[in-house]
């Protein structure tokens, strides 16, 4: 990733809902201004979502998710249609397109929006082919556009624009800095890392302190204890790779704050308080847990892979070799998770935040206890009431 990129999980996620042959995919061809999704009058067109990542005039990076209509049928048509739902589960906000003067059909897909809290623009579409009497009374300030003349565009923009303003965005590292201060950010060079370049929750942090106006140095665990002495004065804060934890633990001058980049984002993007009592809760784990680690990005795990090979043989270390561990990755996660006594996320750089929440929700209805990655280690290693988490 460029450091002047926006990666998808800062992206607006914007999903387009509704019956088939609404013009959904024409609505949001028109509002992109190219054509993203393929449009045609027969409906079913559009099947699997589809993602597109862009940046509007005044609005600013989004992601757009076309979806199939949710009133597809047969057997492809309930996975179709169980496919949009899970997508609903990403979104920041929801555009709600109508073909006709009816609402059949599109209650269920409300309540699940209604319950995850996420905004809805309602879109009549094709207004210069229909006469919208009775959606207009029974939406909410519905918006009349035509795909065709681009009319209604501007204002499915502006409210967009509205709605992005209102979401507080915050920052990665929180009330830990300030301008003028002095950051060490400890960056191993393994077999995990990618050859020449840098993992993203590293970028997105060095952005910020640098947007910040933080002075900040990069080293590697080995070096680190030696380029310390480079520095005039300490370093406010040290932020780590969660691996090395314990290694930089030792080195750290008095009165530095240490944290790490995936603790960062557990703050960031989870539910931190959650987290850190599924972290606690590892104490009360038996020798036959079952387990659930939950990689946000698909990758070929090395033998150095914190999530599938550094984490379990801590975890074993500590409770026996007798406990059972599953590993999913990208947008994989089990409906069941009530046979697992503990779920352990990674920072969540690839998923917006809606996303992971919505996976902390599950959590919390089935009781499973949750927490991530770097919160983990440091329960692990001994140093969780050292680490320091930003507000």
């Amino acid at each position: 990733m460029e450091l002047m990129t926006v990666p998808k999980g800062e992206r607006l996620h914007i999903i387009i809902l509704g019956v088939g042959n609404s013009g959904k995919s024409s609505v949001l061809n028109s509002i992109a201004g190219q054509d993203i999704s393929i449009t045609s009058n027969i409906s079913g067109t559009t099947t699997d979502p589809v993602e597109k990542a862009m940046e509007i005039h005044g609005l600013g990076p989004v992601l757009f998710i076309d979806t199939a209509g949710f009133d597809d049928v047969g057997e492809l048509g309930k996975l179709r249609v169980k496919k949009t739902l899970e997508a609903i589960r990403r979104a920041d906000v929801a555009l709600m397109v109508y073909g006709e003067d009816s609402n059949c059909g599109y209650d269920k897909f409300m309540h699940e929006l209604e319950k995850r809290k996420i905004p809805v623009i309602n879109i009549l579409n094709k207004a210069d082919e229909v006469e919208y009497k009775k959606l207009v009374k029974e939406l909410k300030d519905p918006v009349l556009f035509s795909a065709g003349t681009g009319s209604g565009k501007d204002e499915v923009i502006r409210r967009l624009i509205s709605l992005r303003k209102n979401k507080q965005k915050g920052y990665i590292v929180g009330d830990l800095v300030k301008e003028n201060d002095t950051v060490v950010l400890v960056i191993p060079q393994d077999k995990e890392a990618p050859e020449g370049r840098i993992i993203l929750p590293q970028v997105q942090v060095m952005r910020e302190l640098i947007d910040r106006k933080v002075t900040f140095l990069c080293t590697t665990d080995d070096s680190f204890k030696a380029d310390l002495y480079k520095l005039k004065n300490t370093p406010d804060l040290v932020i780590t790779d969660s691996k090395v934890f314990e290694k930089i633990y030792k080195d750290i001058p008095e009165g530095t704050l240490l944290t790490s980049f995936s603790v960062l984002f557990a703050a960031y993007k989870g539910d931190i308080e959650y987290f850190l009592r599924g972290a606690e809760h590892i104490d009360m784990l038996e020798k036959n847990a079952k387990i659930l680690i939950a990689e946000a990005c698909s990758h070929v795990p090395v033998e150095e892979d914190i999530g599938r090979v550094k984490i379990p043989a801590m975890l074993r270390k500590k409770l026996g070799k007798e406990i059972a561990i599953d590993v999913v990755s990208g947008k994989d996660f089990p409906k069941n998770i009530k046979e697992y006594d503990l779920i352990i996320h990674c920072g969540s750089c690839m998923f917006n935040k809606n996303y992971v929440l919505e996976r902390v929700r599950q959590a919390k209805a089935c009781l499973v206890p949750m927490s991530n990655y770097g919160l983990v280690i440091a329960k692990l290693t001994g140093i969780l009431d050292k680490v320091v988490i930003p507000e």
